[in-house]
C-alpha cells in the first residue's frame, strides 16, 4: 500500500473530524461542555456500527449507513479534502443528510434508545439532525 495514500486518508479523516466538531460546536445546546462534543463523533460511529449490524433494522437504513461510511472513507470527493474548510464540508453534509434519513425511518425514540453516549451527546446529535416529528422526544429511556 502506498504510504502517501495512507497519509492522505488519515489527514482526510482528521479534517473531517475537525469539521464535524466545528459544526457540532455551532449547533450544540449552550449548556453542553466542549468535552462532550469530542465524544459525540465516536459515539455516533458506535451507533452507526450497531445499526448496520442489527438485522432488525430496515435494509434501506443499513444501506444508507454503509453508503455513508463508504462516502466518508472514499478518497474521491466532490470537493478535495485539501481545500481548507470546504474540503471536509461535503462529507459533513452527506453525514447529516444520511442521519436525518435514519431519524425519519427509525424515529427519535429508537435512536435515543440505542445511543451509546451521554445525554448531552444525544442533545448535540438532536441539534444536528433535527427534532423529529411532532410528539417525538429525544429524551433517553
Amino acid at each position: 500500500m502506498d504510504l502517501g495514500f495512507v497519509i492522505a486518508l488519515v489527514a482526510g479523516l482528521v479534517a473531517l473530524w475537525v469539521a464535524l466538531l466545528i459544526v457540532l460546536w455551532l449547533l450544540r445546546p449552550k449548556d453542553v461542555p466542549a468535552r462532550e462534543l469530542v465524544a459525540v463523533v465516536p459515539d455516533a460511529l458506535r451507533l452507526i456500527r450497531d445499526l448496520i449490524t442489527d438485522r432488525g433494522v430496515a435494509l434501506d437504513v443499513r444501506a444508507v449507513l454503509v453508503g455513508l461510511l463508504i462516502w466518508i472513507l472514499s478518497p474521491i470527493d466532490l470537493i478535495p479534502e485539501f481545500v481548507p474548510v470546504l474540503g471536509p464540508l461535503d462529507d459533513v453534509i452527506v453525514a447529516i443528510v444520511a442521519m436525518r434519513y435514519v431519524r425519519r425511518r427509525l424515529g427519535v425514540e429508537e435512536i435515543s434508545r440505542r445511543w451509546p453516549g451521554s445525554a448531552n451527546g444525544l442533545a448535540v446529535l438532536a441539534g444536528v439532525i433535527g427534532p423529529g416529528n411532532p410528539g417525538e422526544s429525544w429524551l433517553r429511556r
